[in-house]
């Protein structure tokens, strides 16, 4: 038997004090939500802040643990986070050619990549938490 090798990923639903959602613009994907591959000897959690970090330059506070949305044929589990922006001003990365924050509709028609849009939803409806969606 072969040992699995699958890729663990973290995102956060970030919120501004307006009650916005922070997304980036990727090269590959279009609108979506911060986040990325968790390094060796990193938590869910602090994986979710670095690469939001990275990704967008806002500092953010995790403030619940949503749930996951895993990929069986590409072996990759995604964590997802609700966090509340605390710092830093958008910025641009290699990884994002536009950065913002959105009302939450605006944002939801912006997020077009296939289930990326479903993520953001249930990371805001407190009555699908905790979620494990297989697909």
């Amino acid at each position: 038997m072969t040992t699995p090798k699958h890729i663990v990923s973290a995102a956060a639903i970030v919120l501004n004090n307006k009650k916005e959602i922070l997304l980036i613009k990727g090269p590959r994907r279009g609108w979506e939500m911060p986040g990325g591959q968790v390094e060796e000897g990193e938590s869910l959690k602090d994986a979710a802040i670095r690469e939001t970090k990275e990704e967008s330059g806002i500092d953010i506070e995790v403030t619940k643990f949503c749930g996951i949305f895993q990929n069986v044929e590409q072996l990759i589990c995604n964590t997802l986070f609700l966090g509340k922006a605390i710092g830093g001003e958008p910025t641009t990365s290699p990884e994002s050619l536009e950065v913002g924050f959105f009302p939450i509709k605006q944002a939801l028609d912006m997020v077009t990549w296939k289930n990326f849009r479903e993520r953001i939803e249930y990371c805001l409806d407190e009555n699908t938490q905790p979620f494990y969606i297989d697909f």
